[in-house]
């Protein structure tokens, strides 16, 4: 069995929302013609047909043998606009999940969207996303228009999804400042990883993964740079009294409990992540329909990877059957 975990699906209705409610975002063409939303100016990401195609998902699913895909709503997920609307956009989405994966209950599953800036709103979906639905987990952004995930406001969520065992897909987001990223598809390309990894960094030092230990965390793109740093963040606790505050183990100890998928596709990466972390904590990702991502890569470059094959086998699936909830 082959379960993708970090795969997209938009319904239809979202992109009309996100051109209906007044934000930041908008819509734009590159220069080969394809349709692109934009945040300040900033590239996020070109839209593909299979985007909305569940047909087309299920025909490339096929041809490289991926058994089931787990959706997610990617950034900026239900984000785009304010705290009045996030709710509604929220169960639209959820919803919409909930019909597709009805219509084919062996190829699909979901990550549920929450209105995080609604605290109460949140609080309800993911029990009805979770006990109504029997979505799989939640998707988040490593930022909420600007907001790190330790604010305070979101703590009651992170508390009841610690008590739940949620499973929560962690998602990127440009930076809170995305005009450095304008140029060159550098939102994708670098600002992605970056705030990956600040928001990981700092929920660590924080004390989020120390106090709400039964979370399951899925850190996408490999971690951005975690992996890299977490020597270097080990040191930083060694070194200096403020990263002692909210911790009392190396960051390493917290860092090697939470979950990365294969969103690289680079055999050294892949490698390294699986000597830091086992292969018990990877679990296979595609980032399929995006131009950055590979449905054909995200099989082939676990198969080549010169490790027991019980291993793969985690990676392929039962990392990710033993994590998600309602599987």
């Amino acid at each position: 069995m082959k379960f993708d975990l970090h795969t997209h699906y938009y319904p239809e209705v979202f992109f009309d929302k996100i051109r209906e409610l007044a934000s930041d975002f908008s819509f734009d063409t590159d220069p080969t013609g394809r349709t692109i939303i934009k945040l300040k100016g900033a590239r996020f990401f070109g839209i593909t047909p299979p985007m909305t195609d569940p047909e087309k998902r299920l025909e490339d699913m096929d041809r490289v043998g991926i058994d089931v895909e787990v959706l997610s709503l990617s950034t900026p997920n239900v984000y785009f606009t304010d705290a009045e609307h996030q709710p509604a956009v929220a169960r639209m989405a959820n919803d919409a999940y909930a019909e597709l994966i009805a219509k084919y209950p062996k190829r699909f599953k979901g990550f549920a969207s929450i209105p995080m800036d609604a605290p109460d709103e949140a609080l309800k979906e993911l029990e009805r996303a979770l006990d109504e639905l029997k979505l799989n987990g939640v998707i988040l952004i490593s930022n909420f228009q600007g907001r790190p995930l330790t604010s305070p406001q979101y703590r009651p969520f992170f508390e009841e999804a610690n008590r739940r065992k949620v499973c929560i897909f962690l998602h990127p987001m440009l930076p809170a400042n995305p005009e450095p990223y304008r140029q060159y598809v550098l939102g994708p390309l670098v600002g992605f990883p970056s705030d990956t990894t600040l928001a990981t960094a700092l929920m660590c030092f924080d004390g989020m993964f120390r106090e709400l230990p039964d979370i399951r965390w899925i850190i996408g793109h490999a971690g951005g740079a975690i992996p890299w740093l977490m020597e270097r963040l080990d040191n930083g606790y060694r070194d200096f009294a403020e990263c002692k505050e909210n911790i009392d183990e190396l960051p390493s100890t917290y860092l090697k409990k939470l979950y990365y998928d294969t969103v690289t596709f680079s055999p050294y990466t892949l490698r390294m992540l699986r000597d830091l972390v086992g292969t018990e904590h990877m679990v296979m990702g595609s980032d399929y329909p995006h131009l950055l991502g590979s449905i054909e890569r995200s099989v082939s470059s676990i198969e080549a990877l010169h490790i027991p094959e019980i291993e793969k086998e985690r990676i392929f699936s039962r990392t990710a059957l033993s994590i998600l909830n309602n599987a």
